[in-house]
């Protein structure tokens, strides 16, 4: 059974309700009918207004898709490539070579898993430095067989151990970062979840960078935020508001190109769905990109970032 947040409240009453009705005998269909109906206007009304912190809140659902539950729904003919051919391969970065609608892409991704055992095995989605290295092999290979690269986005941020600092953790995402801006193939990053500081730059720096609704991408987290501005994590939700996280914030100051609208209720309640509203605008988006030369493409996505950055 999906999680409920506190402000679903009256939708869980309703489904709690529903599920016992479902179970009668004698079914009430005009009571469920009006049930159902009235569940939807709640969801619509609840999800076209969501604050900050309750997408915060969303883009964490224990149950929301993961980069590998795209991966599986969007792609055929999978092939997963691994390691960095210099130190190990990070399980927090997945990658390889796939299909979508007949043309051959590379895809790369942070996954946090959806279990204990999966969590720890991908490191809760936080790359090494091997990680970044992994994905800039990756990009090197794509641009050796002219293929565009799909990048998934769900970290918290970069693992901030001291392992991965010995190892060079910031001239990695650098380096990653830099590997995004010259290589020569049309390139797409898509935040499904959690965009987290520069760990989740350094895979995408691409030509578009596109948001689910109740995605976040930000510098830094709301406790993180709060407990460095006001020394408290109680003031996460402040923090939150201040960050401007939200996707609507980030399309608002051109950080990001584009929003993919998610249905009423969230992704993890339409998981299926959502991954067919993904796979129409990969489509799209790889045959757009297409149509414009490789030097224009590297061209303009370097005044892009550069603007980001003369520009806040």
């Amino acid at each position: 059974m999906i999680k409920y947040f506190e402000f679903e409240n009256k939708i869980e009453k309703i489904e709690t309700i529903l599920v016992k009705l479902n179970n009668n005998k004698e079914l009430n269909l005009d009571k469920i009918k009006k049930l159902n109906i009235e569940k939807d206007e709640l969801y619509k009304k609840i999800y076209s207004n969501l604050d900050p912190w309750q997408k915060v809140q969303v883009s964490r659902h224990s149950e929301r898709p993961h980069t590998l539950d795209y991966i599986k729904r969007i792609f055929s003919e999978i092939v997963f490539l691994h390691g960095d051919k210099k130190y190990a391969d990070d399980n927090a970065i997945v990658g390889g070579l796939a299909k979508i609608d007949k043309s051959s892409v590379f895809f790369i991704g942070t996954e946090k898993g959806n279990s204990m055992e999966t969590r720890i095995k991908h490191n809760f989605g936080m790359a090494k430095p091997e990680g970044y290295r992994k994905v800039q092999r990756l990009l090197n290979l794509a641009e050796k067989f002219k293929l565009p690269l799909i990048s998934f986005v769900d970290t918290a941020g970069a693992f901030p151990g001291k392992d991965a600092e010995e190892r060079g953790q910031s001239e990695s995402i650098a380096s990653t970062i830099l590997h995004f801006l010259k290589t020569k193939i049309p390139t797409i990053s898509i935040i499904i979840g959690e965009g987290g500081s520069g760990g989740a730059i350094g895979i995408a720096t691409s030509d578009r960078v596109l948001m689910l609704e109740h995605s976040i991408y930000s510098v830094i987290s709301p406790e993180g935020c709060a407990s460095i501005l006001w020394r408290n994590t109680k003031f996460s939700q402040e923090a939150a508001k201040t960050l401007k996280l939200t996707s609507s914030d980030c399309k608002k100051f051109k950080i990001i190109d584009d929003i993919i609208l998610e249905p009423y209720g969230g992704a993890h309640r339409h998981p299926i769905m959502q991954a067919n509203i993904l796979k129409e605008k990969i489509i799209s988006l790889i045959k757009e990109l297409k149509q414009i030369s490789i030097e224009e493409l590297v061209r303009n996505r370097k005044e892009k970032y550069l603007n980001i950055t003369t520009g806040i």
